[in-house]
């Protein structure tokens, strides 16, 4: 027992460290990391070396459940009431025209395709079959996997009205597709003539699972906010946030719940209970999460199995992948356009919409469970073509995110201050028009250069126009106070020596930290190491303003106020 727990173990370390470089070397490609994830499992699972089989897999599934609740509570923390009471209408237009439309477009254009298999001899189904595996496939076909959706906005630091309609909709995608399934699931065993379902108990079971999941979610939400109110230290936040992610997502396996919605439920009660004091809970949350989020992925990309696919199949599984793709861009532009969204989301909304994985392998599998006998080759078809197509719209998906997100201008907005000095060098910031000034020239020049200017420091050059030191405002107001011979000074007198420079090239993050060792708060910026004539000047005091400005400039646009 030891030793498969062992063996475990190390197929994780194997599959976080080499999923996690996977990741490195596609981003260097531009293709977001995710997709390494998935790339990284299908070589380590069966379609490949066989690291991961499908024992290790099963074995594996809590960390599948883990992974997802951890999403649908981030995604949780993103939906807040003012967001909902602002844009509900409008998100809940789009969620029934881009669902329905793929539900529609996916349902004809695969019972035309089954009767056209079964003209050639391809399949044996007749008219009845061809249309119960199309209505299931189209009712499956509305889900959208939240997981590598929401991955890919959160690595491009994305924010603004396609980003927030996004994490909306994948958060509601799930509940229209149990519905779908709920309602087609009867209609199919109806049409087979086995039927002894209600169209009432067939729609009871999916609103009762999100229901179930909803109140789940909002009770545990109730208590992390009254145990986190009550806290002081940041571990205990931690502790207690993960805790009710996984009671959450426990009650709702053991239920037979939604662990997504539930989780979901549990980030949105406390991040509207609680909008301040969850901050630091979500932040923890994020920076425990990337390793679980790693093996996920690599746990789906060892999952997908490529070898002995039927030529049928693959007809069915592109079939299925065009009709939802081409019905959720469509339906996703009507019904932006009906609803009055902007135009981001009008253009851009239908592609971040391709990828799916949970839900819909979970209801591919249901389908096989309730179509047996007779009818298991049903069942059988919807579990192949949903598996086949869910390996292609995973790959397909992201980089559509990543490029919807940043046509529409909405890549790196929702970001720290920290994370935007990351990104700038000494150029990006410096003051370029810099007032200067003669080393020899008079203290009533310099006194007129410090009332006609705004800066409390000036550069100081020599006659060939390079740098030899500062005259800051103290060292000005000292003279002032205790020198009997003001008249007779010049700057030279005045000036302090270098303590430091910059080159245009450095990284503003790295300069920073220099003038807080040293300590300083303005530093003069050369062209290049050893050069010292001025490229332009920082101001430690005015950087700080100019990148808070630039924050709040691209947290108005995530909020689409600009």
């Amino acid at each position: 027992m030891e030793n498969l727990h062992l063996n475990i173990l190390l197929l994780m370390g194997i599959a976080i460290f080499g999923g996690t470089l996977g990741a490195r070397l596609f981003k260097r490609i531009r293709f977001p990391q995710v997709v390494g994830y998935i790339v990284i499992g299908l070589i380590f699972g069966e379609s490949c070396f066989s690291l991961i089989d499908q024992a290790v897999i099963d074995k594996m599934s809590p960390f599948n459940f883990l992974a997802l609740g951890i999403i649908g509570f981030m995604i949780g923390g993103e939906l807040k009431i003012g967001l909902f009471r602002k844009f509900g209408k409008q998100f809940l237009i789009i969620l029934f025209a881009e669902g329905l439309g793929a539900f529609l477009a996916v349902t004809l254009l695969v019972f035309i395709s089954c009767l056209g298999l079964n003209t050639l001899g391809l399949i044996a189904l007749d008219w009845r079959a061809s249309l119960g595996l199309a209505l299931l496939l189209g009712a499956i076909s509305s889900a959208t996997a939240p997981a590598a959706t929401v991955d890919v906005l959160w690595e491009a630091r994305a924010g603004g009205p396609l980003t927030k309609t996004v994490m909306a909709l994948v958060a509601m995608d799930d509940g229209l597709a149990l519905l779908l399934y709920g309602l087609c699931a009867s209609f199919s065993v109806t049409l087979f003539g086995n039927g002894d379902s209600s169209l009432l108990r067939s729609l009871a079971v999916p609103l009762f699972e999100m229901g179930g999941s909803i109140l789940l979610g909002t009770a545990f939400g109730l208590l992390l906010n009254y145990m986190i109110r009550r806290l002081r230290e940041h571990d205990n936040a931690l502790t207690f946030t993960i805790g009710a992610v996984f009671l959450v997502i426990g009650c709702a396996r053991l239920l037979e719940l939604d662990p997504i919605l539930s989780s979901m439920s549990l980030g949105m009660t406390l991040v509207n209970l609680a909008p301040r004091r969850s901050t630091s809970a979500f932040g923890l949350v994020e920076k425990f999460a990337p390793p679980i989020y790693v093996l996920f992925f690599v746990l789906v990309g060892a999952r997908m199995k490529l070898a002995h696919m039927e030529l049928w199949v693959m007809v069915l599984a592109v079939v299925y992948v065009a009709g939802r793709t081409a019905g959720k861009i469509y339906g996703s532009r009507w019904g932006a356009g009906f609803a009055g969204a902007s135009e981001s989301v009008r253009k851009y909304l239908g592609i971040c919409l391709f990828s799916q994985a949970g839900v819909a392998i979970g209801l591919s599998i249901l389908a096989s469970q309730q179509f047996t006998g007779e009818l298991a080759s049903v069942g059988q078809t919807i579990v192949i073509v949903v598996t086949a197509s869910t390996f292609l719209v995973q790959l397909l998906g992201p980089p559509c995110v990543k490029m919807a997100v940043h046509k529409a201008g909405e890549a790196n907005v929702n970001i720290t201050i920290e994370d935007l000095i990351a990104t700038y060098t000494v150029a990006d910031v410096m003051d370029k028009n810099v007032v200067t000034i003669d080393e020899y020239a008079p203290l009533v020049k310099v006194l007129d250069t410090f009332s006609e200017n705004d800066y409390l420091c000036y550069p100081v050059i020599n006659r060939s126009g390079e740098f030899v030191g500062i005259i800051t405002f103290q060292e000005i107001k000292n003279t002032l106070t205790r020198n009997e011979l003001q008249l007779l000074l010049v700057a030279h007198d005045l000036m302090e020596p270098l303590k430091d420079n910059a080159v245009v090239t450095d990284q503003l993050q790295d300069t920073l930290e220099r003038m807080a060792s040293i300590p300083i708060d303005y530093l003069p910026v050369f062209d290049s190491p050893g050069s010292r004539k001025l490229a332009g000047f920082i101001d430690r005091t005015r950087v700080m303003h100019a990148v808070t400005a630039e924050i709040l400039r691209r947290s108005r646009k995530a909020e689409g106020f600009a």
